[in-house]
């Protein structure tokens, strides 16, 4: 069973995090540069929050946003949404369906290991049931059904 840690193995990538006081425009640039759709956000060497590429477009819509001088700890989501180091692929799922989220934080031991997508856990499941199939589809040939013919 393939779960969080796996995907986290998989992606072989640190966090990403800014500090609270980091400007929009900041942010921006620097998922540009990271190639990201999202920021952990943090104070005090602890991460509080996560600014997002959805995160801007509903900031985008306020008015008097200026993406000059916002600082995303004006901006951010509250509280942080994780999972378990050891969460299947297919519970992952589950949460990322059931809150409507894009992003989850894993945990393990207490300390934040990694950050998952939806995209990464729709992966996964796919690429685990496309194994299940191959292997269903290996032992099952058309030979077997042909055993089984009347005599």
């Amino acid at each position: 069973m393939i779960i969080a840690e796996d995907l986290i193995q998989d992606k072989n990538r640190e966090l990403v995090s800014v500090p609270s006081t980091t400007t929009v425009a900041e942010a921006v640039a620097l998922m540009k540069r990271e190639n990201v759709g999202c920021l952990l956000v943090s104070e005090a060497d602890q991460i509080v929050g996560i600014w997002t590429e959805r995160n801007l477009s509903r900031d985008l819509a306020q008015d008097g946003f200026g993406i000059a001088s916002a600082p995303l700890s004006a901006y951010m989501s509250q509280p942080l949404l994780c999972c378990e180091w050891n969460e299947s692929v297919y519970r992952l799922m589950d949460k990322f369906l059931g809150l409507r989220i894009r992003h989850l934080v894993v945990k393990k031991e207490g300390a934040f290991i990694g950050l998952l997508s939806a995209g990464d856990a729709m992966k996964a499941s796919i690429r685990a049931k496309d194994q299940e199939l191959a292997q269903a589809n290996a032992s099952l040939s058309w030979d077997y059904y042909e055993e089984w013919k009347h005599k």
